[in-house]
């Protein structure tokens, strides 16, 4: 078999997967998206709720996160001016447990995410949905609140009792799969240049 078509062909293939790895991450980013998508419990984190503006001509103006039980939000950065929060909350004090957080006073345009930050601590190693409801110009409402497979679906947070153990990570594929191609396009080079010396000689 020829070595050099050989290359070809599998760097082709290779970067065929990682196009298609982009493109469906690039599709899935048009949902409302918790970040990041997988925590470690028990520890003091920084979060981010994005929530797109996907309807032409309309602004976000409105919106709602409801908190899931068990996930305790201690304290969120200030949104960016002219937006500005609300929150509502169970108990007092050192007890205080925040349950929904309200958005209003901005607008972000078509094409945009509307960004909120939150230092929190998931108290469990499961699955947290957050319920979020956004509210465009026209007075029209999204409920980001069904299953993955829907138009509308839930952020989600995958907490995981600790981020090591035997399997093997998303980074750890990434790298992997940067890995062979650097490879791939490092013999090809070899190849090439193999041929053009022999052409010279």
């Amino acid at each position: 078999m020829n070595i050099k078509a050989a290359l070809g062909r599998a760097a082709l293939a290779a970067l065929a997967v990682v196009t298609a790895g982009l493109l469906a991450a690039t599709a899935a980013s048009a949902h409302a998206r918790i970040s990041p998508p997988v925590s470690v419990v028990n520890k003091l984190q920084l979060y981010s709720l994005a929530v797109p503006t996907e309807k032409n001509g309309l602004n976000t103006t409105k919106l709602v996160m409801t908190v899931p039980s068990g996930f305790g939000i201690d304290s969120f950065v200030p949104p960016a001016a002219p937006w500005h929060v609300q929150l509502a909350q169970t108990g007092s004090g050192d007890n205080a447990v925040i349950t929904q957080i309200t958005l209003t006073g901005g607008n972000t345009p078509t094409g945009e995410d509307t960004l909120f930050q939150f230092l929190a601590q998931p108290a469990s190693a499961k699955t947290y949905t957050f319920q979020v409801q956004q509210t465009y110009s026209d007075g029209s409402i999204v409920n980001w609140a069904g299953p993955e497979s829907s138009d509308a679906p839930a952020p989600t947070l995958d907490v995981k009792s600790s981020l090591g153990g035997g399997g093997v990570s998303v980074l750890t594929i990434i790298a992997l799969v940067v890995g062979v191609l650097g490879l791939l396009a490092g013999g090809f080079a070899l190849v090439s240049r193999g041929s053009r010396d022999r052409a010279l000689a």
